[in-house]
């Protein structure tokens, strides 16, 4: 009793420190998407760049969509199931890739959508994310038969044949694309933060614990 008193303590304090972490998360993610927009971090910065630290930061990039290189990687979103289309964009200093935003069965073909297929000079602006590497749940990328269930940047970046690209993707915003497709900011923003009742839970069974070792050390032998 006292040894499962004594773990469920530490599983409690795990979940007081989990949540202090969950705050910081929700409140550096809320200030990162309210802020004005930054350059997108460069290639020079690519090597140190923390890029769990800078996710969700709102940044901006100029550069050229390879629309003959984008990639449809499989979602489900507030509009159904359907794909987001990953672009990548070459930029004076380098190549980023760009979820531009989320497309029906329907729209999966280029043509159907030929007005969001901008050309020219563009500007993007949207929120750093981690890339996704290897696959989704129970299902792993494949880049030959291209089937994509992950926006696994490097993968994506070596099946496209673009080159070394950086190390994280931009969720472009809701800026409306010509002709409403692909359609941008819908990046989930919504955190689960449960760990006050799951560390009550285990803090009350560490007491319960307690109890039952006090109750059988004070229990006479018949």
């Amino acid at each position: 009793m006292l040894l499962l008193a004594l773990g469920f303590v530490a599983l409690g304090i795990w979940q007081v420190q989990r949540r202090a972490w969950k705050l910081d998360l929700i409140e550096r993610v809320e200030a990162g998407t309210r802020a004005a927009p930054i350059p997108a971090p460069g290639p020079p910065q690519w090597p140190g760049l923390d890029v769990r630290g800078s996710e969700y930061r709102r940044v901006a990039a100029t550069g050229r969509f390879l629309h003959d290189r984008e990639t449809l990687v499989q979602a489900v979103t507030v509009r159904g199931a359907g794909f987001w289309v990953l672009t990548p964009l070459r930029t004076a200093q380098g190549t980023i890739m760009v979820n531009r935003g989320f497309v029906p069965s329907d729209r999966r073909d280029p043509a159907s959508r030929a007005a969001g297929q901008l050309g020219g000079s563009v500007t993007v602006i949207g929120l750093i994310r981690a890339t996704e590497p290897k696959g989704g749940f129970l299902r792993t990328n494949d880049p030959a038969g291209r089937r994509w269930y992950s926006r696994d940047v490097a993968a994506i970046a070596a099946a496209q044949g673009v080159g070394p690209a950086a190390p994280f993707f931009i969720d472009a915003d809701a800026t409306p694309n010509p002709g409403g497709w692909p359609v941008g900011g819908l990046t989930v923003l919504r955190f689960n933060n449960n760990h006050l009742v799951y560390a009550f839970t285990w803090f009350a069974l560490a007491g319960i614990s307690l109890a039952a070792f006090f109750l059988l050390w004070r229990r006479k032998p018949a």
